[in-house]
């Protein structure tokens, strides 16, 4: 345990020095952009372990693994996040938790959330996930992403959804820096995309001014198109098992 907590503690630090030396490139404040590390295949342990090291912001994406890591961990002082497509059938199992919802993206799954958070009696911030490979499409055209998401053309019909669903409130905008379509290989120029259609939506809802993107790899891209919230877990808690 005390080699892992090293290890994590140093990674941590690096990825803390990344994140400031982005936002000093960038002419930001260090405050200005929050850390959610992922922590999907990866124990409660150390996610215990990150929480004594000042981690206030965890991401999970498959709910099977995420729901008895959060009954673990029930005690500590943690956002917990879900960021992987999430199908409709997990909703109740996922609202039990999950402070956030990263990957709206339709609206049968809006509908879904608005019911159980009502049921339960809780408020489930969500972003809607924005697909930057399906830039072409319209909403209701299969304007889905490869990894979910919705088109740039439906984000305004689907925030305005979500904003009117009780039981929910709408945080903003998330995206993955896509493998194909246009933004192909430019995650800066993908994610100055997602902060124009952010712009778009505050004129709407000036609240709703989360703006998640970057990862391990692309996290000085995400600060210095403007992000909010970025999402690392490799760089912190190393190569997941099973990838190499």
């Amino acid at each position: 345990m005390t080699d892992r907590r090293t290890q994590l503690a140093a990674n941590l630090a690096k990825v803390e020095e990344r994140i400031a030396a982005a936002c000093a490139a960038a002419g930001r404040k260090r405050e200005e952009v929050t850390l959610i590390v992922v922590t999907k295949t990866y124990p409660a342990d150390d996610v215990r372990i990150l929480s004594g090291l000042g981690v206030r912001h965890v991401a999970e994406n498959r709910d099977q693994d995420a729901a008895p890591k959060a009954a673990a961990c029930s005690d500590l002082p943690l956002s917990w996040h879900f960021v992987g497509q999430l199908q409709t059938n997990k909703v109740r199992s996922v609202v039990g938790y999950a402070d956030v919802v990263q990957s709206v993206d339709r609206p049968r799954l809006v509908a879904a959330l608005s019911k159980e958070a009502v049921r339960t009696g809780r408020e489930v911030g969500c972003l809607v996930q924005v697909a930057l490979d399906a830039e072409d499409f319209a909403p209701g055209k299969g304007g889905l992403g490869e990894r979910g998401g919705v088109s740039a053309a439906g984000v305004g019909e689907l925030a305005e959804l979500v904003a009117g669903s009780p039981g929910l409130r709408l945080d903003g905008l998330m995206t993955v820096a896509p493998l194909t379509g246009p933004y192909a290989g430019r995650e800066r120029a993908a994610f100055e995309r997602l902060m124009d259609l952010s712009t778009d939506l505050r004129r709407a809802h000036p609240a709703a001014n989360m703006v998640s993107a970057g990862m391990s790899a692309d996290l000085e891209h995400a600060v210095a198109a403007g992000a909010t919230h970025v999402r690392v877990g490799t760089a912190v808690l190393g190569v997941r098992p099973g990838l190499g």
